[in-house]
């Protein structure tokens, strides 16, 4: 992993989220690669609930102020920065005023997802890219954890095939036990398509299921990881049977094993 550039984008990270088992491998993952002398940025969103004095953001004046056009609307970019804490882990936020003011991550106080989830997940995955390009920052591995970055894959290899920046990043997909109850709205299909991004490489997004997301991921990326115990058994046939590099639960659940996967199955 000696100088090896891995950038990790999640919708959750601990200290700056309860500590679900997502939110602590977004955190133990990029801190597993630095101690094997990798180099590690993090990404997530900004949500209204974290606390920015507390965790110490600040906005990035160079890397803000761009518009990205999310199904034919101008929307502004706020990137802000910070460290965790005793940890040599930068972690920059994704954030918008109208989608991540909100005091709370992808669902309601009645637990029911945000009806613009969709769009969320495409400006999420339009703005790390975007700053990712301000920085010339190009990772050898991108490694994706949450159903919420499902998009990128897609868009990486289709709407950004022509970025220099990614001709050689590898994608690995953490797939996670489900929490999404009902699925995405059902013009994420459209808004993607506005993008012109093939029609048969999104055919799967008129299902807009949990498996439909999985699959979409699975398809596009170049490595997958069971990061939950208790995945569907649909998923795991999709994992199994794409034919990628993987790893399963149990395994992904060592240090040494993981860095064996990035430097020899990737």
């Amino acid at each position: 992993m000696k100088d090896k550039k891995v950038l990790i984008i999640s919708s959750e990270v601990v200290p700056y989220l309860p500590q679900t088992e997502q939110a602590i491998n977004s955190f133990q993952t990029p801190k597993t690669i630095n101690e094997h002398g990798g180099q590690t940025r993090i990404f997530m969103p900004r949500y209204g609930l974290i606390n920015e004095r507390r965790h110490q953001l600040h906005e990035v004046i160079r890397l803000s102020g761009m518009n990205l056009v999310i199904n034919d609307m101008d929307m502004p970019l706020i990137i802000k920065v910070a460290s965790i804490p005793k940890e040599r882990m930068q972690v920059y936020f994704i954030d918008n005023e109208e989608y991540f003011k909100r005091r709370a991550v992808l669902h309601d106080a009645k637990g029911n997802l945000f009806k613009d989830n969709d769009e969320r997940m495409i400006f999420f995955t339009k703005g790390v890219v975007e700053t990712v390009k301000k920085l010339n920052w190009s990772p050898d591995i991108i490694h994706l954890h949450g159903w919420f970055t499902s998009l990128f894959p897609l868009y990486l290899k289709s709407y950004y095939a022509d970025e220099p920046l990614f001709t050689q990043s590898k994608i690995v997909s953490s797939i996670y036990e489900p929490d999404l109850k009902g699925g995405l709205s059902k013009k994420i299909y459209d808004k993607v398509a506005f993008d012109k991004i093939d029609e048969e490489k999104i055919e799967g997004l008129k299902n807009t299921s949990f498996e439909a997301l999985t699959q979409l991921a699975v398809t596009h990326s170049d490595g997958l990881i069971q990061a939950s115990e208790n995945l569907p058994e649909e998923v795991k046939n999709q994992i199994k049977q794409s034919d990628k590099p993987q790893l399963e639960y149990s395994a992904a659940k060592e240090q040494e094993t993981l860095i064996d996967f990035y430097t020899n199955k990737i």
